[in-house]
Formats: C-alpha cells, structure tokens, sequence
C-alpha cells in the first residue's frame, strides 16, 4: 500500500471517529434549568441545591448539568410551581405547602401541626404509599416530586411580644404558611405567606408581629433576633420536608441513566440537608443560649398547645369531608402513623427520656 495514501486514510478516519464521538458525546448532554423559592447563598436549602448540582454533573461525567437560579432570577419565589408545570424551567426546590391553594392534599406532604417528625415522615414516604400519593396527585400538573430534604422539627417562632396565654395571640399578624397557618388563624392569628427573603423587613417594619422560618440554624443569620425577642419551641411543622420537583414529561424523556442519577442525587441532597440542620441547629442554638443577644426562649403555654391540638383535629376532619385528595391522603396517615408512633413511643422516646443529661458532656 501507497505510504501517502495509507497515512491521510488513517488520518480521515481518525478525524471521523473524532466527529464521532464529540457528535454522541454533544447529544447527550443536557442542561436542567432547576429555580428556588430561597436565594441559591442561602446556608443549607440554597447550597444544598447547589451541590446537588454539582453531584449530578459528577455522577454523569457532566453529560447532564443542572443550572442552578435563585428566588426571582428566573420566575417569582412563589411561582415555580406553575413555571415548571408549563415546562418554563426543568425542576424546582420548594415546599409542597405552598401549593395548597392548587390541592389542599399537597400541605400534607409537607408537615402538619402535630404529624410525624423525620423519623417518620421518610418511612411514610418510602414504604407507607406517601410516595406513591405525592407522584399520583403532582402527574396531574406534570410534574415529578423527589424528597429534596428536611428540615426537622422547626421552631414555633419569633414574636415582638410575649405569648402568656392564648388571648395575646389575638390579632397578630403572623408570617406562617401550610396547615400551621390554618390552625393559628383558628387561634386569632392573622396569618400572612410572604417569600422568605421578604420576612425580616415585614418584621422590622411592623408590617407583621411574628414570624416562623425554621430554626436556629437560619433564623439567626436572617437576623430575626434583632427585632423580635421572644422565640418560641414549635409543633407547627415537626418534619418539614422539601421538594426537588421536575416537569414530568421531560423528565420522562431523559435517559434512563440520567433520570437514576437524579434520583440517586436527590437521595443525598435530601439526607445530607436533613444532617445539616441537625448539626446547625445545635451549633446556633449553643450561640443563642450564651445571652450574647437578650432573647428569651420558651415553650408556648399550655392553652395554645391545647387549642392548637383541638383546631388541627377540627382542620382535618373538616378538609377530609371537603376534599376528596385530602382525605385520600390523610386516610393513608391514618393507617401508617399509629404503628410507626407506637415504634417511635417505645423505644427511641423512653430512650431520650431516661438518657442522663450529664452524660459525656452537660
């Protein structure tokens, strides 16, 4: 064989395997544009979107790459929802309770007053049929949910004044969204849904005189201590879960391998959020209890929590008659909670009431 003609052969199929492979390589990679209902620098929810981001591009050998905009860069804070629905954007990370307007069901996929904490919501979730429901009840707005953290039990809140009975929660205005609001207005409480970046000034201003957000660990960066210094321990969201929500029909058109990856990705982001809060939690907590700020902390008195247990009763039985989805959902609770609580009472409860408090460290 000609020497020339053998090297520039070589050379052609070289050059073609090369278009080759750039060409496959280009066709599948896919960008994911993913909104917040939070500011993406916001400590634990932002940056745990943001490194979901990066674990999916890691696992993918960036052959799929999740585009990460905060609250208001792309869509409203509070309009991810019909955004992804629309097939505007790929995904969001929210909350399911504010979507209750849509389907009062979706505030159950959250927390409620009184519910399961985290110990028990993801069993729920997992192995209870909770899932399955969320899936069943989002496909009608084409959309996919994944667990996208948790939050763990959150505080019940910060006040300008103090709570010594159940008459001075009486025509508050109170920053609290889901089903914690609903039983807040049955105690006189006036309550208001605004985005999270929005609460402090609302506080500051007076447009508002308490608010919840979540707990030590962000409560005290967005700097709530400053202006309301009553904080308060909480029932109303004992396992907040958070979402990672795709549009469903695109997601369903992506690979195999990408839609496991994101399964896969949220699955950490979910467990990696809820460690995080945890481990927050008790480092601000520690900050908060060195007297450096002047805030009283407490419990709400016993006629608040009285009440509150009897509205959130009256709540659900009502919504349960109302709503045909609610009561689908809330039957499903009703037949998982009394045997995971009964697990819950027995041993991991008695194991933390009778654990010395003085034990490896006081």
């Amino acid at each position: 064989m000609d020497r020339r003609k053998f090297l520039k052969t070589a050379a052609i199929g070289t050059a073609a395997s090369a278009a080759f492979t750039t060409n496959l390589y280009a066709r599948y990679t896919k960008t994911l544009k993913v909104c917040l209902s939070w500011p993406k620098t916001l400590p634990i929810m932002g940056e745990g979107a943001l490194w979901f981001a990066k674990r999916v591009e890691e696992l993918s050998n960036g052959s799929l790459k999740i585009k990460i905009f905060g609250a208001n860069e792309l869509v409203p804070a509070l309009g991810v929802f019909d955004a992804c629905s629309r097939g505007l954007i790929d995904g969001f990370h929210s909350g399911p309770y504010y979507w209750k307007g849509k389907n009062m069901a979706f505030a159950l996929f959250s927390s409620f007053p009184f519910g399961m904490v985290y110990d028990e919501m993801d069993p729920w979730l997992d192995f209870g049929g909770g899932m399955n429901l969320w899936r069943e009840l989002y496909a009608r707005y084409n959309l996919i949910p994944f667990k996208g953290g948790n939050t763990g039990n959150q505080m019940g809140g910060w006040f300008r004044k103090p709570i010594k009975s159940l008459a001075d929660l009486k025509g508050l205005k109170m920053r609290i969204p889901g089903l914690g609001g609903e039983v807040m207005a049955r105690l006189g409480v006036k309550p208001v849904n605004i985005p999270g970046g929005e609460i402090y000034t609302a506080l500051e201003r007076g447009v508002i005189d308490a608010t919840e957000w979540v707990g030590p660990s962000l409560d005290l960066i967005m700097g709530f201590q400053k202006v309301a210094k009553y904080y308060y321990t909480g029932w109303h969201e004992p396992g907040t879960l958070l979402e990672l929500t795709f549009n469903k029909r695109k997601f369903e058109r992506l690979p195999k391998e990408h839609q496991a990856i994101i399964e896969a990705a949220s699955k950490e982001m979910h467990s990696r959020i809820f460690n995080e809060f945890q481990y927050q939690n008790a480092v601000k907590l520690k900050e908060l209890l060195s007297g450096k700020y002047n805030v009283v902390l407490g419990n709400f008195p016993e006629d608040v929590n009285e009440a509150a247990k009897k509205a959130m009763q009256q709540i659900l039985d009502e919504y349960s008659s109302k709503y045909k989805d609610f009561a689908m959902v809330y039957n499903n609770i009703k037949q998982f909670f009394p045997t995971i609580r009964k697990w819950t009472d027995t041993l991991p409860k008695w194991y933390l009431d009778i654990r010395d408090k003085g034990f490896i460290v006081d």
